[in-house]
């Protein structure tokens, strides 16, 4: 494109300024035990030090000196051949732990040859070579640059973290700091992408700490009490899987294992069948705390706790267990978590920039000689690429506005002195249910703020025609949905009318209730419902009621700003156009085999304001939509119900799709869009624009000089689409909102298919113009508004799935 005002930024890749040509081996990796084979596969840390123990013992003898990466579960990679196609070659190797040492067989078979020409084929964007087929290249040169970082940190996958600058939170945790590597093409080069990570960690150390952290108590005596059915559901994340290793005086070294659970009983109570070795074949039932009496002499100090349950079923005292170092927390976050790791994370870019060069010069990549044996060249410094900052579209609102248009700067404006664009039904029957305690929300303070609330409304535009509605306090604790039928029994109804709206107050920002309120009133009540935190309703300030007003505007069929009708019309050329947004959303880690949900919204009018959703429910993590063909036809049905006219263009936003992907998802999801079309009427083929878009990617880019904002983050508006950008495809990085805090992560958007023949810069701004169009904020947004919708339908199902 050329659009816009050029500056340049700096991007977090570093150039290879070398490109292995020759051939990479990949070999089959089989650690056996002497004693026999895994039942399953140890941790990725134990596998390691097998390979490793293998790797030093043979490296001048078996290996000839070439150095070896593997990914600690089945795969590894040489620049040279170790051994010859067909050939099994057999190392030996050790590991102690538990206190003895046990032997290994590490079998190694030549299983491919990659030839990394196939880079430079690629990287010319001939389109010859497809980017699924360069995985195995990019994997090998990954591992070697990994294997260089995990000597000097704890590493999982392309991260890394160190305990350096760690901090511990709540639930018996530690953020760490990290980094993330990985090589990335870019046109006519390869790169290697460096960004900033954080994890969270178990904190290592007796294993009574961690519970008594989980459980929020100060000594051990509580946990008596506190440890029951209701407390285990909030152990069951934090033990799941968890390595511990158990200690005790009259132990030779130590036993490691993963934890399976709690036991049912306290160890003084539960038992089971010991033989005493000085009593050979007399079997007694005996307790666990007596067992350690009589065996090791150790007398319990918590008794009256329950067990840790290890393999084979056996129990093992909580105070004798120790939590393993360098094991990631792998679970669900909760909402303290979450604020402390968001806290923890957020830094400026400049500080983000610092910290990247920083690494990268204490890992001295160029000079390790293992990034020399794969044949890769690396300085430390990273790349300028050149970016355009596009300027921001007007914005119209209502007629009756005083200021009825405006060209907002920095990607933010205001309400003041403007009405919404078009008013949504006048509300008459509707009622508001306080959830948070009577003597925090007086009725006289929740009557001035709906007061406020009313007048806002009326000075925006949007007609309440019922200034008192009624008012009800419910228990947060109770059945919701019977407080919000009660809540709604109070509205004075005529016969045949269903309630428009219920305004629910909640106590906090606890995501169960909201959640619960939400499908109280989409799946049984079937109402619309407007939420707020009881912590405004004392101050009623205009900002935030102007922020409710645009959201009951929005949910009663109202439309909020828009863009110039002819400036939107002329980026689609004059033609009728529906926007879609797909998502799929996949269960949460730990959830489980619960079904993945992919969302569909699409506009129902000529201005892309208003949408419709359709919901599709997919098997346990499956990316591509079934059903799609359905799901298009209705939204094609409601465009030319809305708008009396059928589109000739279809603009597909296609979210939650990985780059090795796109071919397979882009072939199958244009089919079942043309089958749709052409199922409603013979010949009807719009013309089709679809584009995936990613926003989980580590790609940053940071202004130079004095180009940024005020946060020190690239401008609204501002797009890169060449040189870090994918060779020989049409895709580019767009920065569509100010950033409030931390470093702002710009959207990935590529075109995979385009009938309209757009230019770049008209689908640049089309896509930017959009963000500002988002319903019910005066923001830009940071991802074109049918794809944030489709996210949040998506999100919100989640809510409705019954366990």
């Amino acid at each position: 494109g050329t659009l816009g005002r050029r500056q340049r930024v700096v991007a977090n890749f570093v150039e290879l300024q070398r490109l292995p040509q020759g051939q990479i081996y990949q070999y089959d990796v089989d650690i056996v035990p002497k004693s026999g084979p895994f039942k399953k596969l140890p941790p990725s840390a134990f596998m390691r030090s097998v390979f490793d123990d293998a790797m030093r013992r043979h490296r001048t003898t078996k290996l000839n000196g070439i150095p070896v990466v593997y990914d600690t579960r089945k795969i590894a990679y040489a620049p040279n051949q170790i051994c010859r196609n067909g050939e099994v070659l057999l190392l030996e190797a050790a590991h102690t732990g538990d206190g003895r040492a046990e032997e290994f067989t590490v079998k190694i078979q030549e299983t491919a040859v990659i030839d990394m020409s196939i880079l430079s084929e690629f990287v010319k964007g001939s389109g010859i070579v497809d980017i699924a087929s360069i995985q195995p290249a990019l994997t090998a040169l990954d591992l070697a640059i990994g294997s260089v970082a995990s000597s000097e940190m704890v590493g999982f996958g392309r991260s890394f973290f160190t305990r350096a600058q760690s901090m511990p939170i709540s639930g018996g945790l530690e953020l760490w700091r990290g980094f993330s590597l990985s090589v990335r093409p870019g046109e006519g080069k390869m790169y290697l992408n460096a960004n900033t990570a954080v994890t969270s960690m178990y904190a290592s150390g007796p294993l009574l700490d961690g519970l008594m952290n989980v459980l929020n108590l100060r000594d051990p005596s509580q946990l008596k009490d506190a440890i029951s059915q209701h407390t285990m559901r909030d152990l069951r994340p934090y033990l799941n899987g968890l390595g511990v290793v158990v200690r005790h005086r009259s132990m030779r070294g130590q036993q490691k294992f993963s934890v399976k659970g709690l036991t049912t009983k306290p160890l003084d109570k539960e038992t089971f069948a010991w033989e005493d070795p000085s009593k050979p074949g007399s079997e007694e039932v005996i307790s666990v705390a007596a067992y350690y009496k009589r065996r090791y002499n150790i007398a319990l100090r918590y008794p009256f706790l329950p067990g840790v349950v290890g393999k084979k079923g056996s129990a093992f005292p909580i105070e004798l267990c120790e939590v393993v170092e360098n094991q990631r927390y792998k679970g669900k976050l909760d909402e303290r978590q979450t604020a402390d790791m968001v806290k923890f994370a957020c830094q400026r870019p400049s500080e983000n920039q610092n910290r990247i060069i920083d690494v990268l010069r204490q890992l001295n990549l160029g000079q390790a000689p293992v990034i020399k044996a794969f044949g890769l060249a690396l300085p430390s410094s990273l790349t300028e690429v050149e970016s355009r900052v596009l300027p921001a579209p007007t914005i119209n609102y209502g007629r009756q506005s005083r200021e009825a248009s405006l060209t907002p700067s920095g990607g933010a404006w205001n309400m003041r002195d403007k009405c919404v664009l078009t008013s949504g039904m006048p509300l008459k029957y509707w009622a508001v249910l306080v959830l948070a305690n009577k003597r925090f929300v007086p009725e006289s303070s929740m009557q001035h703020f709906v007061t406020s609330l009313v007048r806002m409304c009326n000075q925006t535009g949007y007609r309440i025609e019922q200034p008192h509605p009624p008012i009800a306090y419910g228990n947060p604790n109770a059945d919701i949905s019977r407080e919000m039928r009660k809540a709604c029994d109070m509205i004075r109804l005529p016969p045949g009318t269903a309630p428009q709206l219920l305004l629910v107050v909640l106590p906090s920002t606890n995501t169960v209730m909201y959640q619960t309120v939400k499908n109280c009133a989409y799946t049984t009540l079937g109402i619309q419902t407007q939420c707020m935190q009881s912590k405004h309703v004392q101050k009623a300030s205009p900002q935030y009621c102007a922020n409710l007003c645009l959201k009951i505007n929005a949910k009663l069929g109202g439309t909020n700003q828009g863009l110039v009708p002819q400036n939107l019309q002329k980026m689609v050329r004059m033609k009728p156009t529906l926007f879609l947004g797909c998502d799929v959303t996949h269960p949460a880690p730990g959830e489980g085999d619960r079904p993945s949900i992919a969302s569909v919204v699409g506009s129902t009018d000529l201005m892309g304001l208003r949408y419709t959703a359709t919901l599709i429910q997919l098997p346990s993590r499956q990316e591509l939509v079934s059903k799609l063909q359905e799901a298009i036809v209705r939204h094609l049905k409601l465009f030319f119900k809305g708008t009396r006219t059928k589109p000739q263009r279809i603009v597909f936003y296609r979210d939650g799709v990985s780059e090795t992907q796109f071919a397979q998802v882009r072939d199958r999801e244009i089919i079942e869009i043309q089958r749709a079309c052409a199922s409603l009427e013979k010949g009807y083929s719009p013309d089709i624009t679809f584009l995936a878009v990613l926003k989980r990617h580590n790609t940053r880019f940071f202004p130079v000089g004095r180009e940024g904002d005020r946060t020190g983050n690239c401008v609204p508006g501002t797009v890169v689409d060449r040189g870090v950008t994918l060779p020989g495809m049409f895709d580019f990085y767009l920065f569509a909102h100010g950033a409030i805090q931390g470093t702002s992560r710009p959207t990935h958007y590529y075109v995979l298919h385009d009938d309209a023949k757009f230019t770049s810069d008209e689908i640049q701004q089309l896509t930017y113009h959009l963000c500002y169009t988002y319903a019910i904020c005066t923001r830009s947004v940071s991802l074109v508004p049918p794809v944030y919708y489709a996210h949040r339908v998506a999100d919100r199902a989640r809510c409705h799935l019954v366990d």
